[in-house]
């Protein structure tokens, strides 16, 4: 608080008969004075603050800076969102690997093997009809053993069956028939009862193709 300094009461001496003391009443300048040199005092002690050296300097460099920019920082996404966007991501992968994988890709169970239907031939026509021993036809374990040879039979087939032909191997033993045809064709094939054995390729006239036997088919 600044101090005015002592009371100015507005008279010439102290406590007299024309003058107001201070146990008296207040004289009608006595407070405008008083404001007037508070007044006085606030405006001395305003020139007397110093303004810091260089602060407009500073203040004016500050103003023409250029504002800071701001960033906007990207908002996360939900946890839901960013399970679909993976699964999107995963189904396009699996998509290009589909189109550009190295061979073909099968999800069905090997089923089997495609058969060519071939018909049994006896070039005996006495055999041609009936069912009898004398004239069934022998389907071999091995072709390349001798035919009849014991322990090489497989089965029985006559004239007229359709068997399931699988394959075929061209360097089997070779066979003659009744009639002189010669050849080193056997088929492997399935009877309709289900038995399986080597049929000589002189038993037969087929005239479709039939895949080659792997190496080692038995």
């Amino acid at each position: 608080m600044v101090g005015v300094g002592p009371r100015y009461d507005g008279g010439a001496g102290g406590a007299g008969g024309g003058g107001q003391g201070f146990g008296g009443g207040r004289g009608d300048g006595a407070g405008d004075d008083a404001e007037a040199l508070l007044r006085a005092r606030l405006r001395l002690a305003d020139e007397r603050i110093e303004t810091p050296p260089g602060l407009w300097d500073r203040i004016r460099e500050s103003g023409s800076a250029p504002a800071p920019a701001v960033v906007a920082l990207p908002r996360r996404r939900p946890y839901g969102v960013a399970l679909v966007v993976a699964a999107a991501v995963a189904a396009v992968a699996l998509g290009v690997w589909w189109l550009v994988r190295p061979g073909p890709v099968s999800l069905q169970p090997a089923g089997p093997r495609p058969t060519v239907k071939v018909t049994v031939y006896n070039s005996e026509r006495a055999c041609r009809t009936g069912r009898s021993l004398e004239c069934a036809l022998r389907l071999a374990r091995d072709p390349r053993t001798e035919y009849a040879a014991r322990g090489n039979s497989a089965g029985r087939v006559w004239h007229g069956d359709d068997l399931a032909a699988r394959c075929v191997v061209t360097d089997g033993r070779l066979i003659r028939d009744e009639a002189g045809v010669t050849s080193t064709r056997w088929y492997l094939v399935t009877t309709g009862q289900g038995v399986r054995g080597w049929l000589p390729g002189v038993r037969t006239r087929n005239t479709r193709e039939v895949p080659e036997c792997p190496v080692g088919e038995k």
